[in-house]
């Protein structure tokens, strides 16, 4: 039998969990992160409980990563679902003003509440929750303006909890990225590899890489126009036509890379994950 694609449950996620649940008794309002190029992967299964009756802005991250036509389908599934998602870029600062605005109205009933029982209002506390590297840190700086927390392009870069005070009005709970201890779907833990929400050390590139090829030929087939094969072949100059994800990994190691497949596939993944390959949503809204 065949090992799983991905595994994973690094020690410092279960620790951050747990960390995280005793901190949330403190917060007002959750932020909740989730990755625009994988909104439904991303989202984390214990959410609901984690949120329970407080108040939650969805921010949907790396809305640059894709196409306007995909954030449009995407805002208006969530509205349907009764959610307002807030799109932003924040390795860019887009769509801060939002973030910021939502976080201060959720606290207003807050404060209300303290003023009705005779008490002084204080700041709104706000948790910044999400998988690894979908931009909570990014976030977090841009918000603040300032860079006080660490932020890089790649999963698992926070290892523990900090407050972080962005104004008189909020203040921000910078969390780890916290993953399900399980994913029943290999489906999905591909798609959080693909798009580097999840540590290098959990999978194999080479079989992302086919994975990739794989699931681009697929929204290419059914996603009405959004995704295009087009994309591999303006950048390689190798058409995919007939060949499978691992055949056409194969050309592009002969063709560009010496023969090192494993040169071809960090080439491909690192071209997605940098838009080099253009704007493409691994997910489209269920019909």
């Amino acid at each position: 039998m065949s090992s799983p694609l991905i595994q994973w449950y690094p020690g410092h996620i279960s620790k951050a969990e747990k960390a995280l649940k005793e901190q949330l008794k403190r917060v007002d309002v959750v932020l909740e992160v989730r990755d625009a190029r994988i909104p439904l992967v991303t989202q984390h299964p214990q959410m609901p409980d984690w949120v329970g009756s407080k108040a939650k802005v969805l921010v949907l991250n790396r809305v640059d990563m894709i196409s306007a036509s995909a954030r449009q389908l995407w805002a208006d599934w969530f509205y349907a679902q009764g959610e307002q998602p807030l799109f932003t870029d924040a390795q860019h600062g887009k769509g801060m003003l939002a973030v910021t605005k939502a976080a201060q109205l959720a606290g207003v009933a807050v404060n209300q509440k303290r003023r009705d029982r005779g008490m002084l209002p204080r700041p709104v506390r706000a948790v910044v929750i999400g998988f690894p590297n979908v931009g909570k840190s990014a976030l977090i700086n841009r918000l603040l303006g300032k860079r006080v927390v660490e932020s890089a392009r790649r999963a698992g870069v926070t290892k523990q909890l900090r407050w972080v005070r962005i104004s008189e009005e909020i203040e921000l709970l910078d969390a780890p990225g916290v993953i399900p201890s399980k994913l029943e779907q290999q489906e999905a833990a591909i798609k959080l590899a693909i798009c580097e929400d999840i540590g290098e050390a959990a999978y194999n590139n080479q079989r992302i890489a086919v994975e990739l090829i794989e699931l681009l030929s697929y929204l290419d087939a059914t996603s009405d126009g959004l995704v295009s094969l087009d994309c591999l072949e303006s950048r390689y100059g190798i058409p995919v036509g007939e060949m499978t994800g691992e055949d056409y990994l194969a050309r592009l190691g002969s063709d560009r890379c010496q023969g090192d497949i494993e040169r071809a596939a960090r080439q491909l993944l690192n071209d997605f994950r940098k838009g080099v390959l253009g704007a493409i949503s691994l997910e489209l809204p269920p019909p």
